[in-house]
């Protein structure tokens, strides 16, 4: 039975799935090796448009002398499949990065776009490799584009891969990306309820009050049980009191009598500390660029941690 073809990945909150494929997982890279080669005899002079080619097979398993020796036979580095599919979409959504490597070394596109505009970073953000992430980064790949491509910030946001979130901020992208059908990653993430990519989008100075159009973070933890998240936006300076477009606040989307509507109304009654004021004033006037120099500040320590939230 031969493997099935790779799923079309779209940038969406629900996870994104993809079959797998049907070898053994356990085969040895030589008898893939053989199997490969043998499948694919005549696969070469199919060109660039070949579907599901034995390079495809190759790096999507992580076979490295499968892919060497088929490289080396003269097998387009960037063939596709009939979803513009590339080898290193594979190597990267498999989280081989061996292969992506060798992919990358014999001059693969690290920007290639399949038919939905999907990208290698992309795939490997759904993942959660941050170390394919970061290779392709290494390699020139676009962390974020102009148009409404899928988005690898969003991706690893909505699916609470923080590592590869940390990766694409070390990268310098704008932590407010703002894509008219999903929002802000801060926003995709309290959708989500993915705490740790919440954080490290906040410490690295995601604005609190940017969501989805006039929907705030804060309106989306509302909806959910986390009370954790909801006080993480408050210490980070969330409006209680920002109204989405149906004129509602937070407070008015929590569960009647639920913890996180107790959360709210506790801290809409109590005044906010002069300490967090001043921190959010502070940072603030610093800028999320700058954010990084904190710890250059001739301060003392405990207050260069105070105004990292540590």
């Amino acid at each position: 039975q031969s493997p099935p073809g790779p799923a079309l990945l779209r940038s969406s909150l629900p996870p994104l799935s993809r079959p797998h494929s049907q070898r053994d997982p356990g085969d040895s890279d030589a008898d893939g090796h053989a199997a490969l080669l043998e499948d694919g005899s005549d696969e070469a002079a199919e060109g660039s448009w070949a579907d599901r080619s034995p390079l495809h097979e190759a790096a999507s398993q992580g076979r490295l002398l499968s892919l060497k020796t088929l490289l080396s036979q003269g097998y387009n580095v960037d063939t596709l499949t009939i979803d513009q599919v590339t080898p290193l979409h594979e190597a990267c959504l498999g989280d081989h990065v061996g292969c992506a490597r060798i992919l990358l070394e014999a001059g693969a596109n690290v920007n290639a776009t399949t038919i939905d505009g999907v990208t290698p970073l992309f795939n490997a953000c759904s993942r959660g490799s941050a170390a394919c992430a970061e290779l392709l980064l290494e390699y020139g790949a676009k962390a974020q584009w102009e148009s409404c491509l899928p988005s690898p910030t969003h991706e690893a946001a909505s699916r609470g891969h923080s590592e590869c979130l940390e990766v694409l901020i070390s990268s310098g992208i704008d932590v407010d990306q703002d894509l008219p059908h999903l929002g802000t990653p801060l926003y995709v993430a309290c959708v989500s309820q993915q705490i740790h990519c919440i954080r490290k989008l906040l410490y690295a100075g995601a604005n609190v009050q940017k969501g989805k159009h006039l929907e705030t973070p804060l309106h989306a933890a509302a909806q959910h049980s986390s009370t954790e998240i909801v006080n993480l936006l408050l210490e980070f300076g969330a409006d209680i009191n920002a109204k989405n477009t149906d004129f509602e606040r937070p407070v008015d989307l929590a569960a009647p009598s639920s913890l996180v509507e107790r959360v709210l109304l506790l801290h809409e009654a109590t005044p906010s500390s002069l300490c967090q004021l001043c921190r959010l004033c502070i940072r603030n006037y610093i800028g999320r660029a700058r954010l990084h120099l904190v710890p250059q500040l001739q301060l003392p320590t405990i207050l260069k941690n105070f105004l990292q939230y540590r």
